[in-house]
């Protein structure tokens, strides 16, 4: 990492209004750096603004597909934190979007481009939020990172393609590229900003009272993790940038937790804090836009990023789903409350 010229490194974290941005963001705020926060609208969430308040800190608001602007917004950076990302709007999110495309790919093509070495001739360090489901499907349920990539979706295409582009700019000298490659990643982060996977959805259908729904029996696992501690690798592997640069990381709990369960546990802790009983978990026929992969069990080794860095995931389970339906219900009642 460089130093900046008061001893601080200049850190910029584009995407910093968006979920895992957010929680990045006061992450590093608590550490001795310099923090450039890149948002798209001009009007910084809560988050932002809280982070900037308790912290001398800078808010830019820049289209990082614009490769002007995205140059002007990483100008003197010590290192970048890539959580740029564009799901297609709709149902099948993980469809071929244009918008889609500019953002996943397009951002990291005009960043490798844009990042030369400094003065000293050292390279910035570029910390990259890819995807565990770039691998596609392998047939072991545990993965550790070594297994050759089949994505099956384009937005896990999209998400290799940049990581390749990462790659070939560190190979290239120009970069110091690391790519995290992060799980299913539920909570809430700083400022009310809810995770739009699984977990938030049947949460959501829960605290209206409606029954939560799944695609298939309930046995299908998924490695969860709480957004505090995905803040958390990220900062660890600020702190590690030239052991780790070059390759990617995978980052998880290390268990695949059955849906059905978590989603029944979902119901309990919704259940205590409205006084309903629980809603039911029910099996519903999967829609027309269903993939493979949603029927396809996962849970993820770390021991590579963990050996390294010492990072380890600071909540349990039954912690990161209370704290998901603490927020999300407290949310729901200060939203019925008369403004």
């Amino acid at each position: 990492m460089n130093a900046a010229h008061d001893g601080r490194p200049l850190v910029t974290v584009l995407g910093a209004s968006g979920f895992v941005g957010s929680a990045v963001a006061a992450e590093l705020a608590r550490r001795p750096v310099r923090l450039r926060l890149v948002t798209r609208g001009h009007r910084p969430p809560a988050a932002v603004k809280d982070v900037k308040d308790a912290n001398d800190t800078e808010v830019r608001t820049a289209d990082a597909t614009d490769r002007a602007a995205l140059a002007a917004a990483v100008a003197g950076s010590d290192v970048v934190i890539h959580l740029l990302a564009h799901m297609s709007s709709g149902t099948n999110w993980r469809g071929a979007d244009p918008v889609a495309e500019r953002v996943n790919v397009g951002s990291m093509r005009h960043l490798t481009d844009i990042l030369r070495p400094g003065p000293d001739g050292r390279p910035a360090t570029v910390i990259y939020a890819g995807a565990a489901s770039q691998v596609g499907m392998p047939a072991a349920l545990r993965i550790d990172g070594s297994e050759p990539d089949e994505p099956q979706t384009a937005y896990d295409r999209q998400k290799l393609a940049a990581e390749h582009l990462l790659e070939a700019a560190t190979g290239a000298g120009n970069v110091h590229g690391i790519t995290l490659r992060l799980p299913t990643v539920i909570g809430c982060a700083p400022g009310g900003t809810v995770s739009k996977g699984v977990v938030a959805a049947m949460t959501t259908r829960a605290l209206a009272g409606e029954p939560i729904t799944m695609w298939h029996d309930g046995s299908v696992r998924r490695d969860l993790l709480h957004v505090d501690d995905v803040a958390l690798a990220f900062a660890s592997a600020l702190d590690h940038g030239h052991e780790l640069a070059g390759r990617h990381w995978l980052i998880g709990s290390g268990r695949g937790e059955p849906l059905g369960t978590v989603f029944r546990r979902i119901a309990e802790l919704v259940a205590a804090r409205t006084g309903r009983p629980p809603v039911p978990v029910l099996t519903v026929r999967p829609p027309e836009y269903a993939e493979l992969s949603d029927f396809h069990s996962v849970e993820i080794d770390s021991a590579a990023f963990r050996g390294v860095t010492g990072w380890q995931p600071r909540l349990t389970l039954e912690q990161a789903l209370e704290r998901t339906v603490d927020a999300m219900h407290r949310h729901t009642v200060e939203s019925r409350q008369p403004s």
